[in-house]
């Protein structure tokens, strides 16, 4: 037996980690691969993974990835066939239609590549990494797939020298994280043959920047009962805000230099549940079609979050199951069907703090008084509430619940 371990590392203002685990059992019989597709867009998977995650997550903070989580996946149904293949798709948005495999990975590829554009004020990297062990047999149309659409850049490692291996791995994600994660790799086992690193590293500057000497200690209510005392930054500017009446929740969009913002989601007193189990991907769109400037004194903590999920046991509450046991299917990587994948590790950190662009933020504060038309209002993220790093309006890079700044 031998094991295939796919290890993804992401990093906002902050590092983020995903990692696989394949191992190999003995071959079985290959079955036909499965033609069903899907389109990346065609489920919520960021919020049905985010609603899993407040199950098993209850009273906690949360912070992830679902970029990262959902490219690993369409780069790791390329190699999967039969139903194996199908539980990949459908949680990404498989509806069986004709064409939507194809247009799941080129998507990505479209994707991927425009997120590489270099850009003024934000600094976003991402990439992937195949370290490929000799003795395993990788099918040449596999890797040209991971190649093509996922943009993976492959190097040879010895997995028979297991603390050489590790060096390697670990080296590359230190240096491609810009120093921000350093061990990605604690240990590989004796059958490891093959390693997926999958990075990002996002860094960005508020559009209008928040002083540090307006920052207080301020009462944050994690619950009626519980008040903790955290530092509460302000900033009074115009922001894109809208009141979600039927959802019980006001939201706010602050931008970052570069074109990407932070969303943020405070729900009334006591409604966090109810909009956690509502939110979708077209609530997203409706509030971006209904926000509107206004002028607002914005309160918001100054405060690191992380997050270290266990996605092989959370993951098969979407439908992906198969993959983690002995009827795996992954025979398009090898040409044999005798791996699984054991283990899916997904691990995250993130920091909000004052720092931006002086220059902006007297622009900022500038239109803000020449426009405003109305007294400014307040909006305190005092109590729990949910976050999002948006990218473009569409793409969601980072997704968490503030519990307990």
């Amino acid at each position: 037996m031998q094991q295939l371990c796919v290890l993804l590392c992401l990093a906002l203002l902050c590092q983020q980690v995903p990692a696989f685990r394949w191992h190999l059992f003995p071959e079985k019989e290959s079955e036909e691969p499965l033609e069903t597709t899907p389109s990346p867009q065609a489920r919520d998977f960021a919020f049905d993974l985010y609603r899993v995650l407040v199950e098993t997550e209850s009273g906690k903070n949360i912070f992830f990835s679902p970029l990262s989580i959902s490219v690993s996946l369409g780069a790791l149904s390329l190699g999967a066939s039969s139903n194996t293949k199908r539980e990949i798709l459908e949680a990404l948005g498989a509806g069986g239609q004709e064409g939507w495999e194809e247009q799941l990975h080129t998507n990505f590829q479209k994707l991927l590549q425009d997120l590489l554009q270099p850009r003024d004020n934000l600094q976003l990297n991402l990439g992937n990494g195949l370290f490929l062990d000799s003795r395993v047999p990788v099918l040449g149309p596999f890797l040209s797939a991971l190649r093509t659409h996922y943009l993976v850049d492959t190097f040879p490692a010895n997995f028979s020298d297991l603390e050489a291996a590790k060096r390697q791995i670990n080296t590359y994600v230190e240096k491609e994280t810009g120093g921000q994660i350093t061990e990605l790799v604690k240990d590989l086992q004796p059958l490891t043959a093959m390693v997926l690193v999958n990075y990002i590293l996002f860094k960005a500057k508020w559009e209008t920047r928040f002083n540090p000497q307006d920052t207080t200690q301020r009462d944050f209510h994690v619950t009626p009962e519980t008040v903790v005392q955290v530092p509460m930054m302000q900033l009074e500017n115009q922001f894109d805000y809208f009141l979600d009446r039927s959802l019980g929740c006001k939201v706010v969009r602050v931008p970052y230099k570069g074109g990407a913002h932070a969303l943020l989601v405070l729900p009334n007193q006591g409604g966090l549940e109810h909009v956690e189990s509502r939110l979708t991907r077209r609530t997203l769109q409706k509030w971006q079609k209904m926000f509107r400037k206004r002028p607002i004194n914005l309160s918001l903590p100054k405060f690191s979050i992380d997050g270290s999920y266990e996605l092989h046991n959370i993951l098969p509450k979407l439908g992906v199951k198969e993959v983690f046991t002995s009827q795996a299917n992954l025979s398009s990587i090898t040409g044999r069907s005798n791996i699984f994948l054991s283990e899916m590790v997904h691990k995250a950190v993130g920091e909000v703090d004052e720092s931006g662009t002086k220059a902006a933020a007297v622009t900022g504060m500038m239109f803000m008084f020449k426009s405003a038309r109305m007294s400014s209002f307040q909006v305190e993220f005092n109590r729990p509430f949910i976050m999002a790093i948006v990218y473009n309006s569409t793409e969601i890079l980072f997704l968490g619940r503030v519990y307990k700044p």
